[in-house]
């Protein structure tokens, strides 16, 4: 049984995008109808680079990419993407592009003075392959994702983080300055990164604390739509300062600190340990439990959002058929298969598998766009 879904978020929706030196693309524009699209092509086409350009109109950084030069098509110095956004009934532009070393966003012709301005209007959440990262690697992958969606959620929290790793940096900066030379400190500097950093970590680590008692419900509602099996699956998190107060272990620790060069103890060393019937999935997770623990991460993000955000988040699958079996393709259809899920884009390399798939569907809410 599907539950149901509430319809009165706002629905967002891309209706144009064009992209100018972007990757593999010289010159190009799509309008997008259907609130299913499917873009089909030979491998090497550009699918997942049309899909990486929507993501980077909504989040002005590439989903795929640390650096801007990978998004650059070769042999050019720039790149320019503009999208026509369908929000609350009115169309919005919104234009991301990089020249001279400077990027720059703007919505309806109006420059952000800063990029973070941006964060918060527009959501998608995108599933790729190598997602599976979040799951089989380290910490510094799971903080990112959960940071994220709290991020554009919350101002107030983006603020603290940004400031809260600004300061770190430059605490670890006095921890290498001070380790070869420990006679006649002055402890002035350290203790003004202590009182900044210590009030900061405690606001992130109450509001990762209450993130965490929302999003688990929905990570477990999704899992089970999703697996065949139903085990218990949970999300767990890991802090130090569950132990004690981040002022206390920048004080106590400090010696430590110095010894290894970094802070050691504090909320950027937190964990988001994933179960599967109270063992750790990472290690005990067949690969068709981490598959449905991955997707129910991403739809329960895309919730989420959804819920915090009071839209509905553009859902962008990468490949993900060739990645999927039957029995949880079928799972994932039916999630997504209402108009009040919000719009989807996806690739494949098969129109007629994506045909097949979204058999029985109205036709009119799926179209194609065909890349050569």
């Amino acid at each position: 049984m599907i539950f149901p879904i509430r319809s009165n978020f706002i629905l967002t929706l891309l209706r144009k995008i064009s992209l100018f030196q972007f990757r593999n693309y010289n010159n190009s524009t799509y309008n997008i109808d259907a609130s299913v699209t499917c873009i089909c092509g030979k491998n090497g086409s550009g699918k997942t680079n049309l899909l990486d350009a929507i993501y980077t109109l909504c989040y002005t950084k590439s989903y795929f990419s640390a650096t801007i030069q990978p998004t650059i098509l070769h042999g050019t110095e720039g790149y320019r993407l503009e999208g026509i956004f369908e929000h609350e009934n009115k169309n919005e532009n919104i234009v991301c592009k990089y020249k001279n070393g400077k990027k720059e966003i703007s919505c309806n012709h109006i420059i952000y003075e800063k990029h973070a301005e941006h964060i918060g209007k527009f959501a998608a959440v995108m599933i790729a392959p190598d997602d599976i990262a979040l799951i089989n690697e380290g910490s510094e992958l799971r903080r990112k994702f959960i940071d994220g969606m709290l991020c554009q959620c919350n101002k107030q929290y983006f603020e603290t983080l940004m400031n809260y790793q600004k300061i770190l940096l430059q605490r670890n900066a006095w921890l290498k300055m001070y380790a070869q030379n420990t006679k006649n400190i002055d402890t002035t500097i350290i203790d003004y990164y202590n009182d900044i950093l210590a009030p900061q970590g405690q606001f992130l680590f109450e509001m990762r604390k209450q993130f965490l008692k929302e999003f688990a419900p929905l990570l477990c509602k999704y899992y089970n739509l999703l697996a065949k099996e139903k085990e218990s699956i949970d999300i767990e998190y890991q802090s130090d300062l569950y132990a004690h107060t981040l002022a206390y272990w920048l004080s106590e620790h400090l010696q430590h600190d110095m010894r290894y060069q970094r802070t050691l103890k504090g909320i950027h060393k937190d964990d988001f340990l994933l179960k599967i019937n109270d063992l750790p999935i990472k290690n005990y997770g067949s690969q068709g439990q981490k598959k449905s623990f991955l997707f129910a991460l991403k739809l329960a993000q895309h919730e989420y959002l959804k819920s915090q955000m009071n839209q509905r988040p553009l859902l962008l699958l990468d490949d993900v058929f060739e990645k999927l079996d039957q029995q949880r393709m079928e799972a994932l259809l039916q999630i997504i298969q209402y108009p009040e899920f919000g719009q989807v884009i996806l690739t494949d390399t098969h129109e007629h598998r994506v045909q097949e798939a979204f058999k029985g569907y109205n036709n009119n809410r799926l179209e194609f766009i065909r890349l050569h």
